[in-house]
């Protein structure tokens, strides 16, 4: 229960700080004998700020993510405009947040994330971090609305994360994200489609499960050793009825080596869907040979 109120008290700190945040960054800077810029005309990098940005993402690299998110919230009470900062506490507070089981918990770091990815956009509205973070709050945040908001977040979600892809082509999370918003979508269940149909304008545009196999290979190929894009790969093959692709995806996937807990529990799932899997060919094989 203390983390709990905890988790609600940084959500609600985080509202106001960031309710003041543009009214702070709108006031002019205070004069000074000295010019706060270089000749070049742009403005100089805080040397505490660059040094607190590689702390985090050294802590980050090492899979220290609630340390990492500490270190870029005290960046943003020092530097409430820090684009990096902003969209990476963001995808952090995902990250975390998701894996708790209590609802609350999960509400207050999504709702967190979510500030974060807003006030992203507002630094840098062509950021596609910033877009990638706010579609990725969506996706997550969706798990624990009714069907009208799950829908609607769906509906908000497509614009973020074409604009991810589209600003970074070569970023692997952007085209994993993109490929799983066409496969929840064109996945829709009949009473959503009906109810998007008649209250939204209709089903997101242009949502399909071969542009989900398409954005999700290109996740795979542009990070290979990334055991979740793998799974996610070798699940849509699977729903395709493409066993022997899903096969192969699966193999590369099991060869890698977990880091963490949750790439753990990934490289179990994928031992278990590729037990299947052979179990499946076994018996086809065996019943081929009786009707010889």
């Amino acid at each position: 229960m203390p983390h709990v109120f905890c988790c609600l008290a940084r959500w609600v700190l985080l509202s106001w700080w960031l309710v003041l945040a543009p009214n702070l960054l709108a006031q002019p800077p205070a004069k000074s004998g000295k010019s706060a810029r270089p000749a070049g005309g742009t403005a100089a990098p805080d040397p505490a700020i660059v040094q607190l940005l590689s702390e985090a993402g050294r802590l980050q690299a090492e899979y220290h993510e609630s340390e990492a998110l500490s270190k870029y919230e005290q960046i943003l009470s020092k530097a409430p405009a820090t684009y990096e900062a902003l969209w990476q506490a963001a995808v952090l507070s995902v990250r975390i947040g998701s894996r708790y089981t209590d609802e609350t918990r999960k509400s207050a770091y999504f709702a967190a994330a979510r500030l974060y990815a807003n006030r992203a956009l507002v630094v840098q509205p062509d950021g596609a971090e910033g877009h990638y973070a706010e579609a990725l709050t969506l996706a997550n945040q969706a798990t624990l609305l009714s069907a009208r908001g799950r829908l609607l977040a769906y509906r908000e979600m497509r614009s973020h994360v074409f604009r991810a892809t589209e600003l970074r082509p070569d970023w692997a999370d952007a085209w994993q994200l993109l490929g799983r918003w066409h496969y929840r979508v064109d996945h829709y269940n009949i009473p959503e489609r009906i109810f998007s149909r008649i209250f939204l304008g209709g089903v997101p545009a242009s949502a399909s499960t071969f542009m989900a196999v398409d954005a999700l290979r290109k996740a795979h190929e542009l990070e290979p050793k990334r055991i979740q894009f793998a799974y996610d790969l070798a699940r849509v093959y699977l729903n395709r009825s493409q066993q022997t692709r899903a096969t192969a995806v699966l193999q590369e996937a099991v060869a890698l080596t977990p880091v963490t807990a949750d790439e753990l529990e990934i490289s179990r799932r994928c031992r278990r869907m590729l037990e299947q899997l052979n179990r499946r060919l076994r018996r086809q094989v065996h019943h081929r040979l009786k009707r010889l």
